[in-house]
C-alpha cells in the first residue's frame, strides 16, 4: 500500500511525466509477480511430476523383483535337463534375466537420483573418508587390471559432510573410471586444501571425452558406456551441490579424463582473547 501511495504523490509533483514513470513502475512490479508466480506453479508441477515418477517406479519395483525372482528359480529348473531344446530355452531365459536385471538398475539408479537426500551433515576429515574408500575400491580395481594410486595431505582436511551419501558420489566417478580405462591403465585419487576450499580429484589414463560431449556428461539419461543408465554422474553432481560444493571436469580423448570436486572448508574458530 505504501508504493502506491508514493506512485500517487510521485505522479502529481512531477505531473505528465512522472504519471508515466509510475506506470512504469506499476507495470513492472506486477510483470515481477506474474514471472513469479508462474515459477512457483512451474516448480510445484514439476515436484509433482518427480513424486508421481517415484511412486511409479516403486510399484514397478516390487513386481520386478517377483519376476526375478520366478525366473531365477525356472532357471534352475531348466538346468537339470541337460538336452539340446533345455539348453536352447535356458539360454533364451538368460536373456530375459539378463533385460529384467537391467531394468532393476535403472530403477534403482533413478530411486537414488530422484529421492529426497536427507543429509545428515557432520564434521568430518575428508582425508579419511577418502583414504577409506580409496582402500574398499582397490579389489575392484585389481580386478580391471587397474592400477590405483591416492595421494593424501599428511593433516586432517576438516569439512561438514554427509559420510554415506558423498562416499557414493565419489564412488561413482571411480567405477566410472574404471571403465572409461578398460584394461590396463592408471587412476588417482588425490586430496589437497588449497586456500579455503577442499579438493578431491580423480584422474584417469581411460580414453577420454570428446569435446562435443563434454557438456552433456553430468545430463540425466546421458551415457556413452553400453548399459550405462546415464544418471551415476548426474547424482554425483546433485550430491555435491547439495554440500555446497561443485564439480568440473577436463578431458582429452586418448589420454584421459580428470573431475575435480570443490568443498568448502570448515572454518577454524577464531583464537580467543588472551586473558
Amino acid at each position: 500500500m505504501t508504493n502506491w501511495w508514493l506512485l500517487v504523490v510521485a505522479a502529481a509533483v512531477a505531473g505528465p511525466l512522472g504519471g508515466v514513470v509510475a506506470l512504469w513502475l506499476t507495470r513492472g512490479t506486477r510483470r515481477r509477480k506474474i514471472e513469479a508466480a508462474a515459477k512457483a506453479k512451474a516448480h510445484d508441477h514439476l515436484a509433482e511430476l518427480a513424486r508421481l515418477a517415484g511412486g511409479l517406479a516403486h510399484e514397478i519395483k516390487n513386481p520386478l523383483s517377483t519376476i526375478n525372482v520366478n525366473l531365477r528359480l525356472l532357471s534352475e529348473d531348466l538346468a537339470r535337463r541337460d538336452d539340446d531344446e533345455h539348453r536352447r530355452w535356458l539360454r533364451r531365459l538368460q536373456t530375459v534375466r539378463d533385460e529384467s536385471r537391467r531394468l532393476k538398475t535403472i530403477l534403482d539408479d533413478f530411486l537414488r537420483y530422484a529421492g529426497k537426500h536427507e543429509l545428515s551433515m557432520r564434521p568430518a576429515d575428508l582425508r579419511r573418508i577418502v583414504g577409506e574408500l580409496v582402500d574398499f575400491f582397490a579389489p575392484q580395481a585389481d580386478d580391471a587390471r587397474v592400477v590405483l594410486r591416492s595421494a593424501l595431505p599428511e593433516g586432517p582436511v576438516p569439512c561438514h559432510l554427509d559420510e554415506n551419501l558423498f562416499k557414493q558420489a565419489l564412488l561413482n566417478l571411480m567405477i566410472n573410471a574404471v571403465q572409461a580405462i578398460d584394461g590396463d591403465g592408471e587412476l588417482l585419487v588425490q586430496v589437497a586444501a588449497p586456500d579455503a576450499q577442499a579438493t578431491v580429484e580423480v584422474i584417469d589414463t581411460g580414453c577420454g571425452i570428446p569435446p562435443d560431449r563434454l557438456e552433456r556428461v553430468f545430463d540425466v539419461y546421458y551415457s556413452t558406456k553400453k548399459g550405462g543408465t546415464g544418471l551415476g554422474l548426474a547424482t554425483t553432481r546433485r550430491i555435491i551441490r547439495e554440500h555446497g560444493g561443485s564439480i568440473r571436469l577436463e578431458s582429452e580423448p586418448g589420454k584421459g579424463t580428470r573431475f575435480v570436486i570443490s568443498l568448502p572448508l570448515i572454518e577454524p574458530p577464531p583464537d580467543s582473547e588472551p586473558a
